[in-house]
């Protein structure tokens, strides 16, 4: 019952998924990260849908990269990209951390944030209109679990820069040895399926994810002291951007050469 009430926690918090309602206390969050990366796989398995669905009506790739932009954000009711947008307004302010973390508590988007997120879209449209292959969107969509087996593992192992929040409720009341085994686990398996499908772009498409991790944790500590709730929203869209365009990118220079 506890594992139930935690994954319900976790589509609750992080998806617009109907899921029963459970009582929001830390008991029913224990192990809400290690379900965290299911959202990914629901998005995942939509948009692998919605190729067959394209492919049945003869659609044309606009069409279909379009609808592959648009799923996420109805899944999430877009709660990493409000991150993403926080964090943009932010660094754009270019003061200390202190005023920008009070800038990223602000509800109002500011310009910056739309322009970036402008960018954002057309980028992650342009890429998936590339998607040539089942095979090659297989891993662009597993790219939406992996960012979150990221991003978990990120919320138990990487400093706080508030000590509260809605991240920190979660990585307070995470069993941690657990969510790391797990969410090291979603990484193998999933990295393991993307390089069997193809191994150049699976690497590729791996690399990508790990060198955004990376920097997630330099970047984080050196400009907040750490990671908050948007924090995590500005990592996860950039990790599922890489991790999309390393392997959309691996295929197409694969194509030109061989």
């Amino acid at each position: 019952m506890s594992l139930l009430k935690s994954l319900c926690s976790a589509f609750l918090m992080y998806s617009r998924i109907p899921v029963p309602q459970v009582e929001w206390k830390e008991e029913n969050r224990r192990y809400s990260l290690c379900f965290f990366p299911l959202v990914g796989a629901v998005i995942a398995a939509l948009i692998m849908l919605w190729w067959k669905l394209c492919g049945f009506l003869s659609a044309g790739s606009l069409f279909f990269a379009v609808g592959c932009t648009v799923i996420p954000v109805l899944v999430t009711g877009g709660i990493h990209i409000d991150g993403f947008c926080d964090v943009n307004d932010a660094l754009a302010s270019c003061l200390p951390k202190e005023k920008m973390l009070e800038i990223m508590k602000d509800p109002h988007i500011g310009s910056f944030a739309v322009i970036k997120l402008c960018i954002y879209f057309l980028l992650q449209t342009v890429l998936l209109s590339e998607v040539s292959s089942f095979s090659l969107l297989m891993i662009c969509t597993i790219g939406f679990v992996q960012s979150r087996a990221w991003s978990g593992l990120a919320a138990v192992t990487f400093p706080n820069a508030r000590g509260e929040g809605s991240l920190q409720n979660f990585s307070d009341s995470a069993h941690k040895k657990t969510a790391i085994i797990v969410e090291i686990i979603y990484l193998l398996i999933s990295s393991a399926v993307m390089i069997v499908l193809d191994p150049i772009c699976g690497t590729a498409a791996f690399l990508c994810g790990g060198a955004v991790f990376i920097y997630y944790r330099i970047f984080s500590v050196r400009r907040f002291g750490g990671i908050t709730g948007d924090l995590a929203g500005y990592f996860l869209q950039l990790c599922e951007i890489w991790i999309i365009a390393g392997a959309v990118i691996a295929s197409l220079i694969s194509e030109a050469v061989l």
